[in-house]
């Protein structure tokens, strides 16, 4: 009988080596032999179809041992306990969204305007974009004085279309911001409101616009405080005193599942599906979550302080620890730019990429 080794049965399933050991373990999915003597696993191609179950069933957040149960059904018996699974699940999420809807009105009491206080920072600047492999580049970018913005667009157009018009309608915001201007974190999301109606504009004469948007990260600096929008797989990076934090939150379906225990780091890493966003600025009436708006948030930052913009094809091509070594590297804003492109060339940069990197000084 044919066999695979764990290495191609992972390669061709989805699955991470270290995901099939555990999936052993626990009963889940067994090799058809083990060696006796080096104790490695083979597995026999008829065992893909419940491999990649697995995979799927670990992607909608059903725990180990409830997908033992499902993975042993009948077709039919396993479609009514994914079905009960995911009513309970979406009742779960209504329970929750009634406690999220009470701390907000409670928190919206106690809500004051936001103080920008501080010294005026300066910035300096510098960019990369590259096309990669890929035929043609949807990645886009802006590196102004007080604004920041990376975003990679999808769609049918098969080019930079969708993610320049979300730029664009953001890019009036770089300007030194006055209290007179009102709430910057109101402006960044009145702008990504903006950005979703000229999509949808645009959308109109496509013949499939339900795969046409952007992501969006951007960075408006307002005195002493970063003020930041996000919504998609882009990130937002501090740099201070040695170390990179990522100030955003990848909105995909593989990452929420990873920040709540149900998936690990290493089963996220080789799954088919890691890079399925749950969220993108795209046409009104076409889905992808864009009613719930960006991600705001404000951060103080102070001078010596860097901020690194990247694209999904940076950070996800790069391993990271390698990324944090480039991110937190001496030299300015072009040097620390050039070293990260590099690194995504030579490893074989197989999508768009795009970052920016900013250093923040005391004015003068």
């Amino acid at each position: 009988m044919e066999q695979l080794s764990i290495g191609e049965f992972a390669r061709i399933s989805g699955l991470t080596p270290k995901a099939l050991r555990l999936y052993d373990e626990l009963g889940l999915l067994t090799p058809t032999r083990v060696d006796p003597f080096n104790g490695y696993r083979w597995y026999a191609p008829e065992q893909l179809d419940r491999a990649r179950l697995v995979a799927r069933l670990r992607l909608i957040g059903m725990p180990l041992a409830r997908i033992r149960v499902v993975a042993a059904l009948t077709p039919g018996a396993a479609l009514a306990e994914i079905s009960a699974f995911w009513r309970q699940t979406e009742a779960d999420t209504a329970s929750r969204r009634d406690i999220v809807a009470s701390l907000v009105e409670h928190l919206r009491t106690k809500e004051t305007t936001m103080q920008t206080t501080g010294p005026t920072l300066t910035t300096r600047s510098a960019w990369q974009l590259g096309q990669g492999i890929r035929t043609a580049q949807q990645d886009a970018l802006y590196a102004g004085q007080h604004l920041f913005v990376v975003a990679d667009g999808f769609g049918p157009h098969q080019s930079a279309v969708p993610a320049d018009l979300a730029i664009a309608a953001l890019a009036a915001l770089d300007a030194p911001w006055d209290a007179a201007d009102g709430d910057p974190s109101a402006a960044l999301q009145a702008a990504v409101a903006e950005a979703q109606r000229t999509l949808t504009v645009e959308s109109t004469d496509l013949a499939d616009p339900y795969h046409f948007g952007t992501t969006l990260t951007a960075a408006l600096l307002v005195g002493s405080t970063l003020v930041s929008a996000h919504i998609g797989d882009s990130r937002l990076w501090l740099v201070r005193d040695g170390r990179a934090e990522q100030l955003t939150r990848d909105h995909t379906v593989v990452a929420a599942l990873i920040e709540e225990g149900r998936l690990t780091e290493e089963e996220a890493l080789s799954h088919s599906d890691r890079n399925l966003l749950n969220r993108a600025i795209v046409p009104a009436g076409t889905g992808g979550h864009t009613d719930a708006g960006p991600d705001l948030a404000t951060t103080p930052v102070a001078p010596g302080d860097r901020l690194v913009l990247t694209g999904d094809g940076v950070h996800a091509v790069l391993e990271p620890g390698h990324l944090a070594t480039l991110l937190t590297r001496q030299g300015d804003p072009d040097d620390v730019g050039q070293a990260i492109a590099d690194a995504v060339e030579a490893a074989g940069a197989p999508d768009n990429y795009a970052l920016v990197v900013v250093d923040l000084t005391l004015t003068p």
